[in-house]
């Protein structure tokens, strides 16, 4: 059927071939819709695929941006390789029960055991299994000492200009 429509052409087109399965080999593994979305009839059912829930890199705060907590233990933890240091770091028990360990940012702190401290989440990147990090200027916990820039992270108010 195709080679008698095709017939008239090989006049104009000698070197057409005659051979016309290339012309459909592209066109069988054409789709119009992507398979990851739905047909029209797959929405008029009401049939959509379910949203994949994120998981949360601070499970212990229940959702939580911030929560208190009472410090059990401050330690000096070493980081993984290749980095080399001393991070300060404590256990602490929430206020939901949950136990877990914090980092204490900035240089120096008055963290001690039975400090009421605020911990929000954010992970350590060298410290395995610390994912969470304390609030400095809040509950027990003072702000870093002489701290000239960034100051917000660091609990510091504005020095008073003289």
């Amino acid at each position: 059927m195709l080679l008698s429509k095709l017939s008239p052409l090989k006049h104009l087109f000698p070197s057409l071939s005659l051979n016309t399965s290339h012309l459909f080999y592209n066109a069988r593994h054409f789709s119009i819709t992507s398979p990851a979305l739905a047909t029209l009839n797959q929405i008029r059912r009401g049939v959509t695929p379910p949203k994949r829930k994120r998981i949360t890199e601070s499970p212990a705060l229940d959702k939580c941006p911030i929560r208190k907590g009472v410090v059990l233990r401050v330690m000096i933890l070493k980081p993984k390789k290749p980095n080399s240091a001393q991070r300060k770091a404590c256990r602490v028990r929430l206020t939901n029960g949950n136990i877990i360990s914090a980092y204490i940012p900035g240089e120096g702190h008055n963290a001690q055991e039975h400090s009421i401290v605020y911990v929000r989440g954010g992970r350590v990147q060298d410290l395995p299994g610390v994912k969470y990090h304390l609030v400095r200027g809040a509950g027990d916990l003072a702000g870093v000492a002489n701290r000239i820039t960034s100051r917000s992270k660091y609990g510091v108010k504005k020095p008073q200009a003289d």
